[in-house]
């Protein structure tokens, strides 16, 4: 009973830590660096890479994070009453509105279509997991790992590269941020699966080459 009760411990905080820093927030500002670092856009200048990188953290991982503590905090809500179905709707709100604000800034920018597609992307995803949480709870963070599968085989396709390695990586994780928040009790498998399919989906239908064409007057 000892044994199992240390290996319950270990998986719970194990799981903790793993959607502690696979937050759905901090996708986008991983793509970007993904792009920065493994795409032809390694040769634009650092200057330009840092201030692109500090808006998109500023807008879609920062602001975000703050304004829903401080909200929780205003209300006496902890982390996990944050994460009840019911409760949810205002953090989202919360964090669409910082998305649009990234998404305008972009444009402003003249930042190129794929990289704003990243931003247009989530937005739509928290969009669709505000709808369908009025009746169904469905996991963010296996949302955000389906939009990372999802940019890797758009940019895959784009820029004509082998994603099998990129892929294999993402799909790992995927598959422990999944069972990790299935262990802390925040999700049923249907849940994750179904949060993974919607992000992947809408991911492909943005940025892939061959889908977005009902996006291109979006984003260009």
């Amino acid at each position: 009973m000892e044994k199992e009760s240390k290996v319950e411990k270990i998986l719970i905080k194990t799981s903790k830590v793993i959607s502690g820093v696979f937050t759905p927030f901090i996708i986008p500002s991983a793509a970007f660096l993904f792009l920065f670092l493994f795409s032809y856009l390694r040769i634009m200048p650092l200057q330009y890479k840092l201030v692109v990188l500090g808006i998109v953290y500023c807008f879609t991982v920062l602001l975000p994070v703050v304004v829903i503590f401080v909200y929780g905090r205003i209300n006496g809500l902890s982390l996990q009453e944050l994460s009840d179905r019911k409760k949810r709707l205002i953090p989202y709100l919360l964090a669409i509105i910082s998305y649009v604000f990234c998404t305008v800034m972009m444009y402003r920018l003249n930042i190129p279509s794929y990289m704003t597609g990243i931003i247009l992307t989530s937005l739509i995803v928290m969009v669709v997991f505000t709808i369908i949480n009025f009746k169904w709870k469905l996991s963010a963070h296996l949302g955000g790992m389906g939009i990372a599968v999802g940019c890797i085989v758009s940019f895959s396709a784009l820029f004509g590269y082998n994603p099998v390695w990129w892929l294999s990586l993402i799909i790992l994780i995927t598959g422990l941020v999944g069972s990790a928040r299935i262990i802390l009790n925040q999700h049923s498998l249907s849940e994750t699966l179904s949060g993974f399919t919607v992000g992947l989906i809408c991911s492909l239908l943005v940025l892939h080459p061959a889908c977005n064409f009902y996006f291109r007057y979006l984003l260009f």
